[in-house]
């Protein structure tokens, strides 16, 4: 079933760069997680929060708990992509983002990763500010 992003999605575009591929020619699997990662903190900034601020000023973070991958199609040496994200799912600590990376109209991954909030003195689990539980939630 193809996956389609919801209207409130959103989207950074990527480059595909050489050092992003492997000896085959296309971008190395782990590297979408990267892409994942880069569209996340991009959401971050365009929400108003930059995580070394959160860290100082809130004593939060966040940290990868589950990822999960379908590599469907390659991407390769300058391709443009588009990379994604949605809420999934979200509770007072965690939360489940949806993404996406795509070539035009086509899908190359979809995946899945889970964030949890922690206190950055003692890693353990935190509560989701409300001011940043509200801005997720409008992603869902």
């Amino acid at each position: 079933m193809k996956y389609e992003p919801k209207p409130n999605a959103f989207s950074i575009p990527v480059r595909v760069y050489y050092e992003d591929t492997d000896a085959g020619g296309v971008v190395y699997y782990a590297n979408y997680l990267r892409f994942f990662e880069r569209c996340r903190t991009e959401w971050m900034r365009f929400a108003g929060h930059d995580q070394s601020a959160l860290a100082a000023e809130a004593g939060i973070g966040f940290v990868a708990r589950k990822a999960s991958c379908e590599y469907l199609k390659p991407a390769r040496l300058d391709d443009e992509l588009t990379v994604g994200l949605e809420v999934e799912k979200l509770t007072r600590v965690r939360v489940v983002f949806r993404q996406h990376v795509r070539r035009g109209d086509v899908e190359l991954v979809t995946g899945t990763v889970e964030i949890a909030c922690v206190n950055m003195a003692t890693m353990t689990p935190a509560a989701i500010p409300d001011f940043l539980h509200q801005k997720l939630e409008a992603l869902k």
